[in-house]
């Protein structure tokens, strides 16, 4: 069915509308509505479907903002061909990354291959990791313009962490239109292009800030203040309506969340110089791990910062992360004579190499802050050769175990307090949980270079048809980066007469980047996950769907293939006697 009015156009494929509208001169919005989505990938239910909003600026010069969802791939591609001829399509600008908006990516440069996409340099690469084949790019800065011509000019904005650290938004000036992905956006799909019904749509606003911007509301803050002087007409956002209505309503309300929300959050700085090295990926990388723990984490490049913004945010931080400057810069060393000065007893600090030839040697720089008495989070990371796999997964997992160390003494206090208040109105509640009696696994898996395992006892058989099993792991675990949709693992089973051994190992506290194997007998299973000799059983799995509750993902897997070692062995069976802990 299509239909037309006056000034949009639609096209409806079942439940997914594809709907056009020119939102400025020479501007249109490509909206894909998904009137029926239940699930926004693993972050949170829908009450009110979503839409993936893309956007098509015709100056001299033509640029197209953002793409779609691979569900829609033969509607939207139809649509933009219906508009525009795709190979007259000169800058094709990503926002960010996510694959909600970044599906179609390959299939429009597979069509188009003279097209220049344009990014940050951390966007940039990882779609050179999701696309697998080359293609023309256009690093940008903050600050930085792009003219198409005819008056329009594209102005970019860095805006990391909201709520990936490749996010920039994109303001042209001849229309005030900001671009912005997901940030203002939310998950609501109706027929509405705009905000005009502000009472009807505010609850999904703030859903959506709470579950994706409110963990970074440092760096929300942060963009706030950037865009604060720019006349704005219209907010083009990734998700929802666009905002033209209300928006000064809406960015306060942002503001008010976050600074309340800053307030009372832990946070970490992370410096490293732009442009130098590896620094910048890997601390963003870092930033992650520390981020999975609950932690704040505001990015800064010392080699452009004011110094009275160095000092503010290393006197505010818990935690600081330091990759690695030049030694020969002057501006840099100027910045880390200002963190020596800032810092103070008891913050935690990390640091690590950049790999860009000239680093500013990490052991001195170390012992002058353990001097004054600062404590090291993780053993300083050393940079040998390019990063790949294990470097990052190395730098995740040392930004989760400095996020651990700066929540640990937060979460006993709140967890005695929990537990007195509990006790207060019930005290047979956690030993009644606790009776939940479970057996004991070890999980495996290995994605590209990296391996990882962790003991589980959380797991019970989920599905019949499809075999199906369930797995609750707390999102602070460093195997979780590793168990996302379409990811591979082993379910190791335990035997009751031999597991104790298994259980001391894998109990260890590994350092970043440890082998976790070592010492252990494994042999690979047809996915290429480990499996362990001496269980009792396994089971090789895919992960189907993952489910956010609260500090745990829950984690649904078909069975794909498995075997029994000993049929007349049992099930090591984990028995405990309150419920707050494993």
């Amino acid at each position: 069915m299509v239909i037309l009015t006056e000034d949009t156009q639609a096209i409806n494929v079942g439940r997914l509308t594809v709907q056009t509208v020119e939102i400025a001169s020479k501007t249109t919005a490509i909206r894909c509505l998904d009137w029926d989505r239940e699930r926004f990938d693993v972050e949170f239910g829908l009450r009110n479907g979503t839409t993936y909003n893309s956007f098509l600026i015709q100056g001299e010069k033509i640029a197209l903002v953002d793409t779609s969802h691979r569900k829609f791939e033969q509607l939207y591609l139809e649509i933009v061909a219906g508009l525009i001829d795709l190979n007259k399509i000169d800058y094709l600008v990503i926002n960010h990354t996510e694959p909600d908006h970044s599906g179609l990516v390959k299939d429009l440069l597979q069509l188009a291959p003279e097209i220049t996409v344009v990014g940050s340099k951390v966007a940039i690469q990882f779609l050179e990791n999701m696309v697998h084949q080359p293609f023309k790019s256009l690093l940008v800065k903050s600050g930085q313009r792009l003219d198409l011509g005819n008056g329009y000019q594209l102005e970019f904005i860095s805006a990391p962490n909201l709520h990936w650290p490749d996010t920039i938004l994109t303001y042209e000036h001849k229309t005030g239109i900001l671009y912005t992905c997901d940030v203002f956006g939310m998950h609501y799909c109706d027929d509405h292009t705009y905000d005009e019904y502000f009472s009807t749509i505010a609850g999904d606003f703030k859903y959506y800030y709470d579950c994706l911007m409110g963990p970074n509301s440092r760096s929300v803050l942060a963009a706030l203040k950037r865009i604060e002087n720019l006349e704005i007409n219209t907010v083009a956002t990734g998700h929802g309506p666009l905002l033209r209505h209300h928006i000064s309503d809406w960015f306060e309300n942002y503001k008010t969340w976050s600074l309340a929300k800053a307030k009372t959050e832990i946070l970490v700085a992370l410096l490293y110089a732009e442009d130098y090295g590896y620094g910048e990926h890997l601390v963003h990388t870092l930033g992650h791990g520390c981020t999975k723990t609950g932690v704040a984490v505001e990015l800064i490049d010392i080699n452009t910062a004011e110094l009275q913004e160095v000092r503010e945010l290393v006197s505010q931080a818990a935690g600081i992360v330091i990759a690695m400057p030049s030694q020969y810069s002057v501006t840099a060393q100027s910045a880390l004579n200002t963190i020596l000065a800032a810092v103070h007893q008891k913050q935690a600090i990390g640091l690590l190499e950049s790999g860009g030839g000239e680093d500013e040697p990490v052991y001195p720089l170390r012992n002058k802050f353990q001097d004054l008495g600062l404590v090291e989070a993780f053993p300083p990371i050393l940079i040998k050769e390019i990063p790949g796999q294990k470097t990052e997964k190395l730098c995740e997992e040392a930004g989760t175990d400095m996020g651990q160390w700066l929540t640990r003494d937060r979460q006993s206090r709140a967890s005695d307090r929990s537990s007195k208040k509990i006790q207060s109105i019930n005290s047979n509640l956690e030993q009644a949980l606790g009776r939940i009696s479970s057996g004991l696994y070890i999980v495996t898996t290995q994605k590209g270079e990296v391996q990882s395992a962790m003991l589980a006892s959380w797991v019970t058989q989920a599905s019949l048809t499809p075999l199906g099993v369930a797995i609750a792991v707390s999102k602070e675990r460093a195997i979780a980066s590793l168990m996302e949709l379409g990811d591979r693992f082993v379910l190791n089973v335990l035997g009751e007469d031999n597991y104790q051994g298994l259980i001391k190992h894998f109990l260890k506290r590994f350092a970043p980047g440890a082998n976790r194997f070592e010492g252990v007998k494994t042999y690979p299973a047809s996915n290429g996950s480990p499996i362990l000799a001496d269980a009792l059983a396994y089971m090789e799995c895919e992960i189907t769907s993952r489910m956010d509750c609260g500090d745990h993902w829950v984690i649904y897997s078909t069975v794909k293939t498995g075997r029994v070692a000993n049929v007349n062995a049992l099930t090591a069976v984990h028995h405990r006697k309150i419920g707050n802990h494993y």
